[in-house]
């Protein structure tokens, strides 16, 4: 087991935005998890720019979900004090929160991902129904809506209009949802997500936020696929994290219809790390334990920040 002995690392939990809870649930046990390796840690709650750490942090240990945290401003204000963090940097944070401009990226290097297109508020999509309407710079399926109906659209638009000027559009997928933990240059095993009501909500994947919901979603892992697909897969995911330039860790949402040809739907750069998350499950079907998780992370944001 490695150890952070003597090691001053801070936190960051919490933020402005819509997963707050979350957030803090992640931190929890980042927090548990560093202290069983030795490190002193200080946990810093974040409510805007103005946030403190300890003079002596040697690492700022990022778990702040969504708004504020993964879309690169919280990257930028700790650059600006010369305080190093977990996770990737700036600009590489920006591209991967950004739908419209993961989805960019993918199709310029040749990534798979459904058919797409950007609305602005008042236009009508030209992708036939059934769709997707996603707030582009939203995450844990906030502002995300699937209109199968033609009386859904009207509000599903309006409702994501509130979160962002931009709309994205994507052709919904009937597929197995899976998803890919990377860790550098390593592929975790595949999970795979069988929601209960059909649609992998927020209520889904935080069932602890809500008492008495009667859980969330099955996951298998590893998932039930032949060696081949397994390994087409992960590769896959492999080619999404690099296409954004990432360099640390994340978690790749693919989709796999009956045709067998996976898609990429989004990269989350500060995936969950709560007892019910997704991440921690993969590492621990490849004998990582969620301790070793948190140490792998940092180890690796180093790296990074070196070659920066």
């Amino acid at each position: 087991m490695t150890s952070l002995e003597g090691s001053n690392i801070a936190v960051l939990k919490g933020g402005p935005g819509s997963e707050r809870d979350v957030s803090l649930a992640t931190a929890a046990g980042v927090s548990k998890a560093l202290q069983s390796l030795g490190a002193e840690v200080t946990d810093v709650d974040v409510r805007g720019a103005d946030f403190e750490v300890p003079p002596d942090t040697e690492i700022a240990f990022l778990t702040i979900h969504g708004t504020f945290g993964e879309d690169g401003r919280i990257q930028q204000i700790l650059e600006d004090r010369g305080i190093a963090y977990t996770g990737d940097g700036v600009e590489a944070s920006r591209c991967a929160f950004d739908k419209v401009l993961s989805k960019e990226r993918f199709d310029a290097h040749g990534v798979p991902t459904p058919q797409w297109e950007v609305l602005r508020a008042g236009e009508r999509p030209s992708i036939d129904l059934p769709l997707v309407v996603k707030a582009p710079r939203e995450g844990s399926t906030v502002g995300v809506y699937i209109v199968k109906q033609e009386e859904e659209l009207a509000p599903a638009l309006r409702d994501a209009a509130k979160y962002d000027e931009r709309i994205l559009i994507e052709k919904f997928i009937p597929a197995r949802e899976l998803t890919v933990g990377v860790l550098g240059d390593q592929a975790l095993p595949i999970l795979e997500i069988i929601a209960k009501e059909g649609f992998y909500d927020f209520a889904e994947k935080y069932p602890f936020l809500k008492p008495g919901s009667g859980g969330g979603a099955k996951h298998v892992c590893p998932a039930a696929l032949s060696a081949e697909q397994t390994e087409a897969i992960q590769q896959l995911a492999l080619r999404a994290f690099r296409a954004l330039g990432l360099q640390v860790y994340c978690r790749v949402d693919v989709m796999l219809p009956e045709n067998g040809t996976p898609t990429v739907l989004e990269i989350n750069t500060i995936p969950g790390m709560t007892e019910t998350s997704l991440l921690p499950e993969a590492a621990a079907a490849a004998s990582i334990s969620y301790p070793e998780l948190c140490a792998r992370i940092i180890e690796l944001s180093q790296q990074a920040r070196r070659s920066r």
